[in-house]
């Protein structure tokens, strides 16, 4: 088996990568362009496997990307490579546009054109998934999870980005039968996390005695996936989805980001205790513009389908994260120099 996989050195891409080259010895091409949250220390495992290829390239080059799947000639592509962070969307929405939807546009083109020339029998084979998010279906009450079916009402150029991107790989399959499967997952969680997200900026700060930054006041819910949890469903659902058709992903592990943090705290104060107990470095600040409140994943579709369940609750999970990054430091420390962990997406309001 041939996988192209996009976005391969991100930190969902670069687990999936990991999970296809050593668990399932498939022939994987890691195609990133290496911006700021691409890193190819996070396919340190792979490096110089012979059924491992990197290449670094931007999925908007067409040129670029069509040499590849002419070298490549892959049974699948596995298209993860995006802007993932709402933030830096808030501030910075062209990337997200070009990334999200031309980028996207530029794969499914350059795919369709390769499953076109395909013989018969090869042609039957091809799949190309589309991995997303379920930050498109915008937010959810106190009640109900985001089903399959659940309408689509974004909130942040991220996820309005990701939406669009959704709307046109289901289009190419019902215009044009190209073998799409779109995945929509909740938030991830897990090793070589970039750190501006919640987890793992909570888990670096909290380790150096930082200030623990909190939106609002923590009381906004996700439904947290251990990252290899999620690269086994995609293995899955790209190997015996429906065309056509949709698959949510969450790990049923709803949890408030106060608790959140909280978690990471007690965690760390077992494991390499300081002073003071580090859940007094909390600090709520102003919340995130258009912040949804809550989002939940029914995943019952690919629990019955395709029998996938996860193997990580919170606790455990969030335990072999906290000890990966304590164990992990040679990984971590070169990004905050970089990125150390200061705020983005904040907006001014205009007056009137």
């Amino acid at each position: 088996m041939r996988v192209m996989v996009t976005g391969g050195a991100g930190f969902i891409g670069s687990a999936l990568v990991r999970f296809l080259v050593l668990e399932k010895g498939y022939e994987v091409l890691t195609v990133d362009a290496l911006t700021y949250a691409g890193n190819l220390e996070s396919l340190k495992d792979v490096q110089g496997r012979a059924n491992h290829r990197f290449l670094q390239t931007d999925i908007c080059d067409r040129g670029a990307i069509e040499r590849a799947f002419a070298d490549f000639k892959p049974d699948r592509v596995m298209h993860l490579a995006a802007e993932s962070h709402v933030d830096r969307s808030i501030t910075g929405a062209a990337d997200f546009v070009q990334t999200n939807v031309i980028g996207t546009f530029t794969m499914l083109e350059v795919s369709r054109g390769h499953w076109n020339a395909l013989p018969d029998a090869q042609k039957d084979r091809f799949r190309f998934l589309h991995v997303s998010t379920d930050e498109v279906y915008g937010s959810l009450g106190a009640e109900g999870l985001f089903r399959e079916d659940t309408p689509y009402d974004p909130s942040s150029p991220y996820s309005a980005t990701k939406a669009a991107s959704d709307h046109l790989a289901k289009a190419w399959y019902r215009t044009y039968g190209f073998p799409v499967i779109v995945s929509n997952c909740s938030n991830n969680y897990g090793p070589y996390h970039f750190p501006e997200k919640l987890i793992p900026l909570t888990i670096l700060n909290a380790m150096e005695g930082k200030p623990l930054p909190v939106y609002g006041k923590g009381e906004n819910v996700r439904d947290w996936l251990f990252v290899e949890d999620h690269a086994r469903a995609l293995d899955l659902i790209v190997d015996r989805g429906r065309l056509g058709e949709t698959y949510n992903v969450g790990g049923r592990n709803e949890r408030r980001n106060i608790d959140v943090v909280r978690r990471i705290c007690a965690v760390l104060d077992t494991q390499v205790p300081l002073a003071r107990p580090r859940e007094e470095l909390i600090e709520f600040v102003a919340d995130r513009p258009g912040h949804d409140a809550r989002y939940a994943i029914d995943a019952s579709r690919l629990e019955g389908e395709l029998g996938w369940r996860a193997e990580h609750d919170f606790d455990s999970g969030i335990e072999a994260t906290v000890r990966w990054y304590l164990d992990n430091e040679w990984w971590w420390k070169p990004l905050r120099h970089h990125y150390a962990g200061s705020r983005l997406g904040l907006i001014e309001k205009a007056e009137g």
